[in-house]
């Protein structure tokens, strides 16, 4: 069962029509963890005893952390009793995160190299597990950091397991979660239509563009001795828009199902492709992955309060973190350092510039604005490269087939016409267009404040589900970011 599908729909609709129907916020909570389990034992049923096990872990260290001293320590004891009693809250602080850190890298890094020894130890990475760990930190650091623990163990389990989030995300914090639950309201008809929408902006990214423009992707990637140097271009320029499409519309399709029941899950993405900064990007790509790195390690670390070297430092390691956490072949590592590098020349660019009136008025005025948003987004989707190719060997070749390599005879024919059905030069204006439509999205939304009302996209819902599923293409392409 994938978001979107027919199942899945039926069970989002079954599970909202119950939901507002059971009194009490008890049974409601009750049925988030039963439907959450279902729906990842219809995907990973082996691996439902271990996500139990690690909700009620997270759960027992979340509610010792939060354990308070006892009020019965006479007054001279009390400030040594304090102390003691920050070094074990420290101590089962680390204890928490390693047992996530190191479940996390077991599956990610210790499993493939046994299965390299030998194969029969080869292990499926459990769905979500990235995205479960990491809220688990967050969960366990704000509690130690003076954030109230779940009180009941299905509090922590509904939010833990609900399952539109449970496998790709956003990343969401427990308080602000949890503080939507304890006074469940029923969507209104403008809230339902957004709903609505959001599952039908999801179905569309997802299966009419994402999936489309995955198969030119695909077939450019896996025959790379084939491709000529324009058709690896245009593959890296199709695979930033496909991962972007792809996991932004996982994310729609899950903020839409929350919103039935009364839950507003964090946006995930903000225009990405229109910024003109590597931090500006980060800022509006997996927004919510971007803010546990600045909240958990950057800050921890010192972030920028420990002069202009160690910020620098900061940001490589963090973004050395982010890339070792998508994955353990050394694509991800170099994606991470790549980003990090970035970050560190913006940080000192930032800092020349603010020296510099005439490099301010320049960044500040069109020319550098656009010149800026080009260096950007080069960088960005190039960048991309390593993360869709993680095998050294295999980014080695595209490096070397980038300039002056003509494609195969038949490349062309096979690809573009006969998989595609459209020449080269039509998939270009194809995409192309699909740039313009995002453009003129992201100039009505940001530059003119205008969005659809909700009467308009009421209208256009049905059109657009028919859309998406009428022209899907053949077979369930699972989402990207289930790899991770």
């Amino acid at each position: 069962m994938t978001l979107p599908s027919i199942t899945y729909s039926l069970l989002l609709i079954g599970t909202t029509v119950l939901y507002w129907l059971l009194p009490g916020r008890g049974l409601k909570l009750w049925l988030l963890v039963l439907v959450s389990l279902g729906f990842y034992a219809s995907l990973q049923l082996q691996y439902v005893p271990l996500l139990l096990t690690l909700v009620l872990a997270n759960y027992l260290i979340g509610r010792r952390l939060s354990a308070p001293l006892d009020w019965r320590i006479p007054n001279e004891e009390w400030h040594f009793a304090q102390q003691d009693w920050d070094r074990k809250r420290l101590m089962l602080l680390w204890v928490g995160i390693s047992l996530n850190v190191l479940l996390l890298l077991g599956f990610k890094y210790v499993t493939p190299m046994a299965a390299n020894i030998n194969p029969s130890l080869q292990l499926l990475m459990p769905l979500g597990l990235s995205f479960f760990c990491f809220e688990s930190i967050a969960y366990l650091v704000d509690i130690y950091r003076g954030a109230p623990a779940a009180h009941h163990f299905i509090e922590f389990a509904a939010y833990k397991l609900f399952f539109p989030k449970l496998i790709a995300g956003p990343i969401t914090r427990f308080q602000g979660y949890i503080g939507q639950m304890k006074r469940p309201r029923l969507p209104n008809l403008e809230q339902g239509v957004e709903a609505g929408w959001l599952i039908a902006s999801g179905a569309t990214k997802k299966l009419l563009l994402a999936d489309r423009i995955g198969l030119l992707v695909n077939l450019s990637f896996d025959n790379l001795e084939r491709a000529g140097s324009g058709d690896l271009w245009l593959a890296i320029f199709a695979y930033g828009l496909q991962l972007y499409l792809d996991f932004s519309g996982y994310v729609d399709v899950a903020r839409g199902s929350a919103l039935l029941l009364g839950i507003q899950l964090p946006q995930n993405f903000d225009f990405p492709y229109f910024t003109t900064s590597i931090a500006d990007f980060w800022r509006r790509w997996h927004i919510t992955l971007g803010d546990w790195l600045r909240n958990y390690l950057y800050f921890p670390l010192g972030g920028s309060r420990k002069g202009l070297i160690r910020t620098c430092l900061n940001l490589l390691i963090v973004m050395l973190v982010a890339g070792i956490w998508h994955g353990d072949q050394w694509g991800f590592l170099i994606w991470g350092g790549l980003h990090g590098l970035a970050l560190v020349i913006h940080r000192i660019n930032h800092t020349v510039t603010a020296t510099r009136s005439g490099l301010k008025a320049f960044w500040s005025s069109w020319p550098g604005a656009i010149s800026a948003w080009a260096f950007t987004q080069l960088f960005v989707f190039l960048s991309w490269v390593p993360f869709r190719l993680p095998n050294v060997q295999d980014l080695g070749l595209v490096f070397n087939r980038f300039f002056n390599q003509a494609a195969d005879v038949q490349f062309a024919q096979k690809v573009y016409l006969e998989s595609l059905g459209s020449s080269r030069s039509g998939v270009i204006w194809i995409l192309f267009g699909l740039i313009g439509i995002m453009a003129l999205i992201y100039g009505f939304k940001h530059r003119l404040k205008l969005q659809l009302s909700w009467p308009l996209k009421l209208m256009f819902i049905p059109a657009v589900y028919y859309l998406a599923w009428s022209l899907a293409p053949d077979g369930t392409v699972p989402y990207i970011y289930f790899e991770f």
